[in-house]
Parts: structure tokens; C-alpha cells; sequence
């Protein structure tokens, strides 16, 4: 066991030895948590780009994959920013050679925004082999596993969204 995980009988949990299995749970959760916040500090290194940018250029890259136009103003509403905000961000991603500003193909007069080759390229080496790996663990799930990692995981999603007041 890692130092920095709390055994079930620890500060938070309380000593109720049923417990065990849910503090494993989060830990190994707490562990997932460190490795992909170690995994973004290296994205975000290996892409020369902060997690908002990132953030952006993955919205865009999958909203083509879709096949659905994306506006200053969807990833706006996406990041939760401004649209001053949003411009400077486009401006800068521009700039840098990852976004392009192109007319949106039904609406001449509105912009749609396009990831550039060299993003497709660069996200496609800094996250390929990750996801082809993530994907094998999910895909080595059995059905009934997955439905309760699941459940578990929008449960521990709700539990933490809700405010503290």
C-alpha cells in the first residue's frame, strides 16, 4: 500500500471494517486521479499548451469527428468562458497554428472553427497510444463490471458536485 493512501481504518473513514472495499475503491480512485493529472502535466508539456487550450482543441477535433461545425460561441458555452475570453483564446490558438477561423458551410456569415493538420497530428501522437490502451481496459470488461464501474463512478461524480453549502 502506498504511504499516501488512507487505510480503512483511517482519519477519514472511521474504523468500520465494511468499509474496506469502498476505501479501495477510492483509492484506487484517488491513484487514477494522480496518474491522469501526471498524464495532463505531460500533455500539456509534450503540446506546449495550457489545459484550456487543450481542452478547446479537444472539443473542436471531436466535434469534426462528428461531423458537427463548432462556433467561438459552442466552445465558449463548452469552456464556460466569455466571448472576450473566447477570442483571445482563438486568437492565440490561430496564432500557434492549431485552429483555423473558416465560414461556416451553410452560413457564410458565421465563423466555425477547424483544428489544422498539425493538431490532428500532434493530439493524434501525444494521445494515441493512450487511448488504444484505455480502450483495451474498457473493452476487457465484462458487461456487469462495466454497468457498476459506471454506476459507481456517476455516483462519485454527483457526490463531489454537489455544493458544500
Amino acid at each position: 500500500m502506498e504511504s499516501s493512501e488512507v487505510r480503512a481504518s483511517g482519519y477519514w473513514y472511521g474504523d468500520d471494517v465494511e468499509l474496506k472495499t469502498g476505501v479501495d475503491a477510492l483509492n484506487a480512485l484517488r491513484r487514477y486521479r494522480v496518474a491522469e493529472m501526471a498524464m495532463r502535466r505531460r500533455t500539456r508539456a509534450a503540446l506546449r499548451l495550457n489545459e484550456t487550450d487543450i481542452t478547446a482543441l479537444r472539443f473542436v477535433v471531436n466535434a469534426e469527428r462528428d461531423s458537427r461545425p463548432v462556433s467561438p460561441k459552442d466552445l465558449a458555452g463548452h469552456l464556460g468562458i466569455s466571448s472576450a475570453s473566447t477570442t483571445v483564446l482563438v486568437d492565440r490558438l490561430v496564432a500557434s497554428g492549431h485552429l483555423n477561423r473558416t465560414k461556416h458551410p451553410s452560413d457564410g456569415r458565421a465563423v466555425v472553427l477547424a483544428a489544422t493538420p498539425m493538431t490532428h497530428s500532434d493530439m493524434s501522437e501525444v494521445f494515441g497510444d493512450m487511448h488504444h490502451r484505455m480502450m483495451a481496459v474498457a473493452r476487457s470488461l465484462e458487461a456487469h463490471d462495466a454497468t457498476v464501474i459506471t454506476a459507481f463512478l456517476e455516483r462519485m461524480s454527483d457526490a463531489v458536485s454537489k455544493s458544500d453549502k
